[in-house]
Formats: structure tokens, C-alpha cells, sequence
């Protein structure tokens, strides 16, 4: 079990399959349920304790910039990129800012609705320094609406995550909520890489780890899966569940 007080948004990507929305808006901007992804994400951080948030941002950077100034919580440093770093490269270059301690990252088109118990609480109260070096909020498949593919991880009965071997299809998404340790970047490359690059050198090491959410999650990837989300929404069946 770990207190939260530090967190990593990822607000830079160019979200070119959520266009022509994200053409004149970056994507962790785009409305949803009254407020923007991005709001909901750092207001859910803030629930879970977070005092102080990297956000990062690249794509029309100032309208980033200035979300982030409207609020009062978190703590925000905004961290411009002016070429795109990919995941792992971002938060490789927020560490001075993240403090010591396991930290959140959260994708900034992440939007998820809680069970009986926060995610990020859930993840916070089961992250164990001494074995993982992640620990990864993972979406079960069937109960996402749409195309999902073959799915991104296999989870063992204790808790731990690796690939799925060639023909196997998967029963879990990432949901873009994770807990990380600074542990996870040591000799971490410079320069723009993704964070599963990372995450496959920790699934050899056995440190890796899954917890499946309980709540309702969102797949947000094109204009059509935001409509979705905003009717289901709207139609109070979420409400109903809860």
C-alpha cells in the first residue's frame, strides 16, 4: 500500500483517429459529460489525494496551458514538448517533478467511472514497492462496446501481467491508469519511447501487475465512441448500475 501525492497526465498526443474533433482542440480537451476529459481526470486525482501533476502537452499546447491555469487543484507544471516524446519519453523527462516515491499516470482521453471504490484508491491500497514495479488498471474486454482487437495483456491469478503468446486473444484492455515506480526508469533510454518498452522488461523481471477495474470505463478513440459515451451518459443507465 502506497498515499499517492504525485501523478503524470499525458496530454500530448496528436489523437488523429478522434479527427476532425481533435483538429482544432486537443483531445484531452474535448468535452464529455460537461466538463473535459482532462478536467476529469485531474479532478479524480485530486479525490484520490494528488497534490502535485505533470501535465504534459504538445498538440496546440496553449489550449492545454490554459485549462491547466483555470484550475486550483492539483499543483500543475505544465510541460511543454516541442517534438513528441511518446509515453515513456514523457514521463522519463517529468522524474524531477514526480518525487521519489510510486507515482500515478494517467492518459489524458482516459475516462472511467468508479465501482464501489475509487480505481485510483484500489490501485494505491494494492501497489506493493517490494514486487512491482507497475501496477496497471486493466479493463475487462466484454464489457467494452466496439472493436478491441486481441486485447493487451494476460493477468495471472496473483496479479501479474504478460503478453498474450501469439494466437491467444486477450480478456484485458489498458485502461491509461496506472501506478509506476521510479524503480521502472532506471537506464531508461533518452528521447521519445513508448512506455512499453518499459513495461515488457518488467513483465520478464516478474514486476509487472494488473488490477481489473470494477466501475465503467470508456473506450475513446474516435468521434463515434464520444457520442456513445455522452448517450449512455445521458441516459441515466450508468446511474441505474450504481
Amino acid at each position: 500500500m502506497i498515499t499517492l501525492s504525485h501523478a503524470m497526465v499525458l496530454a500530448a498526443g496528436l489523437g488523429t483517429r478522434m479527427r476532425p474533433l481533435s483538429a482544432a482542440m486537443p483531445k484531452p480537451l474535448l468535452p464529455l459529460a460537461g466538463r473535459s476529459l482532462l478536467d476529469h481526470a485531474l479532478d479524480r486525482l485530486t479525490d484520490a489525494g494528488v497534490a502535485n501533476t505533470v501535465v504534459n502537452a504538445h498538440w496546440l499546447a496553449d489550449q492545454v496551458a490554459a485549462c491547466v491555469a483555470a484550475r486550483s487543484a492539483p499543483r500543475i507544471t505544465l510541460q511543454r514538448e516541442e517534438t513528441l516524446l511518446e509515453t515513456g519519453g514523457g514521463v522519463t523527462r517529468a522524474l524531477p517533478a514526480l518525487g521519489n516515491a510510486p507515482f500515478a499516470v494517467v492518459n489524458g482521453d482516459a475516462f472511467w467511472l468508479d465501482g464501489p471504490h475509487p480505481a485510483l484508491t484500489r490501485l494505491a491500497a494494492a501497489f506493493d514497492p517490494d514486487r512491482m514495479d507497475g501496477l496497471l488498471l486493466l479493463i475487462r474486454t466484454a464489457q467494452i462496446a466496439g472493436e478491441v482487437g486481441r486485447g493487451d495483456f494476460m493477468l495471472d491469478p496473483m496479479g501479474a501481467i504478460r503478453r498474450p503468446e501469439e494466437g491467444e486473444v486477450s480478456p484485458y484492455l489498458f485502461g491509461g491508469v496506472q501506478i509506476l515506480s521510479p524503480a521502472l526508469f532506471a537506464e531508461a533510454p533518452s528521447g521519445a519511447f513508448s512506455l512499453n518498452r518499459l513495461y515488457n522488461r518488467a513483465i520478464e523481471a516478474g514486476r509487472l501487475y494488473g488490477l481489473v477495474h470494477d466501475g465503467v470505463w470508456f473506450h475513446l478513440s474516435t468521434p463515434a465512441d464520444l457520442d456513445h459515451a455522452e448517450d449512455v451518459l445521458r441516459s441515466g443507465v450508468i446511474r441505474a448500475l450504481f
